[in-house]
């Protein structure tokens, strides 16, 4: 039986008040359908994948006149952040930008899995890291297996709590590759009672990436964009697991110091750690 809390107030202040029903909501209103208008461009069901994979889209590209569908806008929008890039990748985020609404044209989902099936291995390397995760996250919903539904998911779960958090740590105002110093932390609580993180000795970044990383190696179609995505993760040197990695790294060279001085106590607690659970 849980203790309850002396400190705890008895009508909580909520993050969302009202919440599932509120921000289900407000997901509702964000996934109305972009409508299209009779002169909207939408990319048929037999599109020919093979010249826009080898056309360019201009540099330059002149603004839109007059009135225009939210559809056309997007579209205009993301020609224009992709310049350079092949046509197909701007075919690429449209329908993806289709996808995540409630409604969306019929054939929208098979066409967006016959691109990443038929020209996913030549368009991954021209593809922005956001387009590349946003076009794996599109397969937690419309995969065709559920094997590439649950690496889709994954994928979802995992870059949106990094970007939630990589963006909140931006205004602690330390470079995103410099780890924080190593402190004492075993006193200060995490949320909803989790035990500490052991920095010396736990694996919980390990078990997270390793299941994802092996689940995506073994699906077609989707698994080469995850494990892409991963590897690139991987290198980048200004993310949570690789100051994670820089922190254990830290702790280890600490731990041998204190174990070559005469006195060091090789089995006292380090700084910020605790017991593995």
């Amino acid at each position: 039986m849980t203790t309850p809390d002396p400190a705890a107030p008895d009508d909580p202040i909520e993050t969302y008040p009202d919440a599932p029903d509120s921000l289900v909501g407000i997901w509702k209103q964000r996934r109305r359908r972009l409508k299209l208008a009779a002169r909207d461009w939408f990319p048929p069901a037999d599109l020919d994948l093979a010249p826009l994979l080898a056309t360019r889209i201009p540099a330059t590209i002149p603004p839109l006149e007059g009135p225009q569908t939210l559809h056309a806008k997007k579209l205009h929008q993301m020609r224009v952040e992709l310049a350079g890039k092949p046509e197909l990748a701007a075919v690429n985020a449209i329908l993806i930008a289709h996808l995540r609404k409630q409604r969306f044209p019929a054939h929208a989902p098979a066409l967006f899995r016959r691109i990443w099936a038929e020209a996913g291995p030549k368009l991954m390397p021209e593809l922005p890291g956001r387009w590349l995760i946003s076009s794996a996250i599109t397969f937690g919903d419309h995969g065709e297996t559920e094997a590439e539904r649950r690496v889709g998911l994954s994928i979802n779960v995992l870059f949106s709590l990094m970007k939630l958090y990589e963006f909140e740590r931006l205004h602690s105002g330390t470079d995103p590759a410099t780890p924080f110093p190593l402190r004492r932390v075993r006193n200060r609580r995490l949320p909803l009672d989790m035990p500490h993180f052991n920095l010396g000795d736990g694996g919980l970044d390990i078990n997270l990436l390793a299941q994802i990383w092996g689940e995506a190696e073994k699906v077609p179609v989707v698994g080469p964009l995850a494990c892409h995505l991963l590897q690139r993760l991987n290198a980048d040197p200004g993310n949570l697991f690789r100051r994670i990695g820089m922190m254990r790294a830290g702790k280890q060279l600490d731990r041998l110091d204190r174990a070559a001085l005469p006195t060091a106590d090789p089995d006292a607690p380090d700084p910020g750690d605790t017991p593995p659970a």
